[in-house]
């Protein structure tokens, strides 16, 4: 797995179901392995390929849980309704969209680019398939 050059404050796993319970989601087991780990943070290699399309972007930072700026708590009340059903932001490109993660069945742990600006007609129009896992996602930053 790739690393990160800083990390948020350490978390325990209750505190990771606190959060799926106060919003009625389940995380992927890779996921809430990244958290316990590193909670989020900057991470040291952080380019990946959208599509060829639209090319490359970065991960400005994860997100992480507790009392920081940029937590997921936060992220997902304000983005409740913009993002397609089914989907959560784990972290942020530098340009204000969104590396989100697959928390229904049909997407369950798969990694999507959310593009904020880009019109769309349907749900999915402004999203981009990244990875199968966030592991696979992780692993294959640059």
């Amino acid at each position: 797995m790739a690393n990160m050059d800083r990390a948020n404050g350490k978390i325990t796993i209750n505190e990771i179901r606190e959060f799926e319970g106060q919003y009625v989601l389940k995380l992927p087991e890779q996921y809430i392995d990244f958290l316990l780990k590193y909670n989020g943070g900057y991470p040291e290699a952080s380019t990946f390929k959208i599509s060829d399309e639209e090319g490359e972007s970065v991960v400005n930072k994860f997100y992480g849980i507790g009392d920081m700026k940029g937590n997921l708590a936060k992220v997902f009340e304000v983005l409740d309704g913009e993002l397609p059903e089914g989907f959560i932001s784990i972290g942020s490109d530098p340009g204000g969209n969104e590396i989100c993660i697959g928390i229904s069945e049909e997407y369950f742990g798969k990694i999507y680019f959310w593009m904020h600006d880009m019109e769309s007609d349907e749900e999915m129009d402004n999203m981009y398939f990244l990875s199968n896992s966030f592991n696979e996602f992780f692993d294959n930053l640059y």
